[in-house]
């Protein structure tokens, strides 16, 4: 899809995503949770942070409920709150998520999947905006490792 059908069809979701933001009671469906991740990530590329929190976490506090801490689709919402808070520049906000991520990724997929490199990588990107640069160097190398031992992608 070109930018320019993206950017309209986005302008005929937010009416929709509105309307669903501002339910009370969106019940224990995983779906809807879901639904709440995917409208954060439509309210991120429109630069809307405020809103984006509030979805994100409105679905980290559902998945939770519905499925678990622990759960990897929970974790990928802890991951992009992270993300979120290090944009906004709370950073002790953004490591207390990248840390939760990282520990339920390490557990649930391994500490070489590519999501887990991911949250890796982010929290050495953090630490090296916090000055933290002896952690920063850790955690890069860590993910490098971690790249090179998963080998290249097709």
């Amino acid at each position: 899809m070109s930018v320019r059908k993206y950017s309209k069809f986005q302008q005929r979701l937010t009416p929709h995503a509105n309307y669903v933001r501002h339910r009370d009671r969106p019940g224990n469906d995983i779906a809807v949770w879901g639904a709440f991740h995917g409208l954060g990530d439509l309210y991120s590329d429109q630069g809307k942070l405020r809103e984006v929190e509030e979805m994100y976490q409105r679905a980290l506090v559902g998945k939770e409920k519905a499925i678990g801490p622990n759960h990897t689709s929970t974790l990928y919402t802890v991951h992009n709150l992270g993300a979120l808070y290090s944009d906004q520049g709370k950073l002790k906000e953004a490591e207390e998520m990248f840390h939760q991520a990282l520990a339920g990724r390490e557990k649930a997929l391994g500490p070489d999947h590519t999501s887990t490199l991911t949250t890796v990588n982010n929290l050495s990107d953090l630490y090296r905006d916090q000055g933290k640069l002896q952690e920063a160097e850790e955690m890069f190398h860590r993910a490098l490792a971690g790249c090179e031992r998963a080998g290249p992608r097709s």
